[in-house]
């Protein structure tokens, strides 16, 4: 049991430091602005998407939350890297750009898949 809560808040860590504490933190920067319309992308898109990215981290990182919440932030997560690996990929072409999301995607399931076995193991010591 302790083995999986390790993994799950190593995996859980590294998505919201990726995925929401950075784009928190450079949304604004030239970078990140040339990078949204490299890609196609309105500016307002890097807003919305920030916003919702910093919500799901919230979610996911906070234990109290409900896990309803917590499948929708994991589904958000998911469908967001695989329209950033997608959209690299039609711009840049198959490159570190499109591949960098899924490996984010990677440790995103890892992350999903001992958040279930964390849970289960919870309630059946519930049950017992």
């Amino acid at each position: 049991m302790k083995k999986n809560k390790i993994i799950y808040w190593i995996t859980t860590s590294i998505i919201v430091a990726f995925d929401a504490l950075m784009p928190a933190l450079t949304f604004n920067m030239p970078l990140a602005k040339e990078g949204i319309s490299h890609l196609g992308y309105p500016d307002y898109f890097r807003i919305e998407l920030t916003i919702f990215k910093v919500i799901g981290g919230i979610i996911l990182i906070l234990p109290m939350i409900k896990p309803r919440y917590k499948e929708w932030a994991y589904a958000g997560f998911g469908i967001s890297l695989i329209a950033a690996c997608v959209a690299n990929w039609t711009v840049d072409g198959f490159s570190g750009n499109a591949i960098f999301p899924l490996v984010i995607l990677g440790i995103l399931i890892v992350s999903y898949v001992y958040y279930h076995k964390t849970k289960y193991i919870l309630i059946r010591e519930k049950n017992n």
